[in-house]
């Protein structure tokens, strides 16, 4: 019987193989494999938890090896497979010759155990690495359920597991839970409604254009224009993960430490909001113990940065890599880590310190250095990776009051359709949405005729646009036409990409609205 366990590192982990040894000597518990001082302290924790549920601990000195020696073992974990391993090898537990199973669990010193982190994960390296059977914690089952793969068995207490494997010593299989049984949960805040946002048709149809694309937005605009409520409705008009994404959201949930008891696979994109005040390692990802960050939480859903230019600089310059790879590769001495990080980027802002440049009857108290000071906080290097600008001003009173807008529903409806025809038009590249388009991409799915290139040159030289906000233009212009379900980018597509483009790091804090 083999027996391994696991250790999170980075988004994959590494399997961990369980090896015990027990010989006459002065009774104690060494471990090896260099373990931290958690998997150090759990052979107290399994010493008196074995006494506790039952069975007879060994009077001799047992030697617990946790390999691949070179990689750190972290966590509470290794409790549970620690504690088999001694029953195995006490002779507690019957031979179980050709087995190779995955053990997880922290456990009380009552023997019950308890749920721990990267479920899921762990189930997905073990299924690669051939192991076929799982034991996880009861509140955890649900997670690792979500493969559909192997034979997985929760259990609550450490006698518990060991009855299922002298159940199957004996050739009887514990009857398997039903995975139509289980209920996907949905793992995001309330959105709310399209509908709730009164006036602002161009800020609407933004969002809806960034949507079908993936497109990053910046919204800038003084205090009250509709800024954050707006970016917290975006989710409601985006389509539910595929189960692939989503099995990958719920991985690195998992590892985060997020996920709620008894949760299975989160069907939702997430939608993520870090306070301005929130440190590289939680934005970025990392760590004494590297765990993601909120790029990562946001992977596939929407990240937003309210207040953008309150953030510290070299945060939000931290953001070039994962906005451009779609990954967070975090570098360790002797050891590297990466964890996927493909999300949607909304930034919004004040247009000054005090918020009221461009503002109807608003006085600007701020100087030309306090605003410049402000925005060079963003950098010119990012805002050129942003597809979609939007300055936006308080909607009138007779907005407010106007009749019925258009709903989530309605407006998500076109975003599906725009979706599949990416998917479709992407089935066999690695990404599926135009804001991810390749230069080759862009040359072969952005083609335009002679009066509407025209367009585009007259506008990239007015503007002075770079070679990248070139090609940012096009992704814009083929989503929009994607949206009005036309193979081909016409006049009317390009002049709304052009517009979405308009403002540039050098003018943005002059011309704001």
């Amino acid at each position: 019987m083999i027996i391994t366990s696991y250790v999170p590192a980075g988004f994959d982990g590494e399997v961990v193989w369980v090896e015990v040894d027990i010989r006459r000597g002065i009774p104690g518990i060494d471990i090896v494999g260099l373990p931290d001082g958690a998997v150090k302290e759990a052979k107290e924790r399994v010493r008196v938890s074995v006494r506790n549920s039952g069975y007879s601990f060994p009077p001799d000195r047992i030697l617990i090896n946790l390999a691949p020696a070179g990689v750190r073992k972290e966590g509470a974990s290794f409790d549970l497979p620690m504690a088999v391993s001694i029953l195995h090898r006490s002779g507690q537990i019957p031979p179980l010759n050709g087995f190779r199973m995955m053990l997880l669990g922290e456990l009380q010193l009552s023997g019950r155990v308890r749920p721990v982190k990267g479920v899921l994960s762990a189930v997905a390296s073990g299924l690669k690495k051939g192991i076929g059977m799982f034991f996880v914690p009861w509140e955890n089952l649900e997670e690792a359920l979500a493969l559909n793969e192997g034979e997985i068995f929760g259990v609550k207490t450490l006698r518990e597991s060991v009855n299922v494997l002298k159940s199957i010593s004996a050739g009887e299989r514990p009857e398997k839970v039903s995975t139509q049984k289980l209920k996907n949960k949905e793992h995001n805040h309330h959105a709310g409604d399209f509908s709730d946002i009164k006036g602002n048709r161009f800020l609407k149809r933004a969002l809806e254009v960034a949507a079908a694309g993936m497109h990053h937005v910046f919204m800038f605009g003084p205090p009250g224009s509709g800024k954050t409520m707006a970016a917290r409705r975006l989710p409601s008009i985006l389509p539910p993960l595929s189960r692939e994404d989503s099995i990958t959201v719920t991985r690195i949930y998992s590892l985060a430490g997020k996920l709620r008891a008894h949760e299975s696979l989160l069907t939702r994109p997430p939608f993520r909001s870090p306070h301005h005040s929130a440190t590289q390692e939680g934005l970025i990802g990392g760590g004494r113990v590297v765990k993601p960050g909120e790029v990562s939480l946001a992977h596939r859903g929407v990240l937003f940065l309210d207040e953008a230019p309150e953030f510290r600089k070299s945060l939000l310059q931290g953001l070039r890599e994962p906005v451009e790879k779609g990954r967070v590769d975090i570098a360790r001495a002797g050891a590297s880590y990466w964890f996927p990080a493909e999300f949607q980027l909304i930034m919004a802002g004040n247009p000054c310190p005090c918020g009221n440049l461009g503002k109807d009857n608003g006085i600007c108290v701020c100087s030309a250095q306090e605003i410049n000071r402000y925005w060079k906080k963003l950098g010119g290097a990012l805002l050129d990776r942003i597809d979609i600008r939007i300055p936006l001003k308080p909607a009138p009173p007779e907005q407010i009051l106007s009749g019925e807008e258009e709903s989530s529903r309605q407006i998500r409806e076109r975003v599906e359709r725009a979706i599949k025809i990416q998917e479709r038009r992407f089935s066999h590249s690695t990404f599926s949405r135009n804001s991810r388009m390749t230069a080759d991409c862009v040359e072969r799915y952005c083609s335009l005729s002679k009066e509407t290139a025209k367009i585009f040159v007259d506008a990239v030289k007015k503007l002075s646009l770079s070679s990248r906000a070139c090609h940012s233009v096009l992704k814009v212009a083929r989503t929009i036409a994607d949206l009005e379900g036309t193979a081909e980018i016409k006049n009317t597509h390009i002049l709304e990409a052009i517009q979405h483009r308009r403002y540039g790091e050098n003018d943005i804090f002059w011309n704001v609205i």
